[in-house]
């Protein structure tokens, strides 16, 4: 316990030395209002290069931890992944292809064609075949017009 206070000790007395090295203290005191406006300035544009740098800084930590991430997540993949068999093909018989889809509830022979829908096929209607000189007549005028319409309904 005391070994890790004194560590404490220690490393906060070296920072408060190197923070007394690069940062000295500001001696503000008979400076003119122009004067203090400068020194602002000049500690605004620190300020702000110093926050560049840290942005830039904390840009490249986030990329990095991507990158360790995404390695870490391929060498996982690469670790458990298990080499597949190459397939065989096996011959069912249709009664044993029901009985694993469909479980041993089936174990009869299904027939397929009773439970096909069955489906009426309508008649052509075939026209008479008549004298094409004879439908041209009754075609002919506006009543034959009017058939045709009536027929297209």
């Amino acid at each position: 316990m005391t070994l890790l206070e004194n560590e404490k000790q220690v490393r906060k007395d070296e920072r408060e030395r190197i923070l007394s090295e690069r940062v000295p203290t500001l001696q503000v005191s008979g400076l003119s209002v122009q004067e203090l406006q400068n020194l602002c300035k000049e500690l605004h544009q620190k300020i702000d290069k110093v926050d560049e740098e840290r942005y830039d800084i904390a840009a490249k930590v986030t990329i990095n931890d991507r990158e360790i991430q995404d390695l870490s997540q391929k060498i996982f993949e690469l670790k458990g992944k298990m080499k597949r068999p190459n397939l065989r093909r096996v011959r069912v018989s249709a009664d044993a292809m029901l009985g694993a889809l469909l479980g041993a509830k089936v174990k009869e022979s299904v027939d397929f064609k009773a439970n096909l829908k069955t489906v009426k096929k309508e008649e052509e209607k075939k026209e008479e075949v008549t004298d094409w000189r004879k439908n041209v007549d009754a075609m002919s005028g506006m009543e034959g017009r009017k058939k045709l319409f009536d027929a297209g309904q």
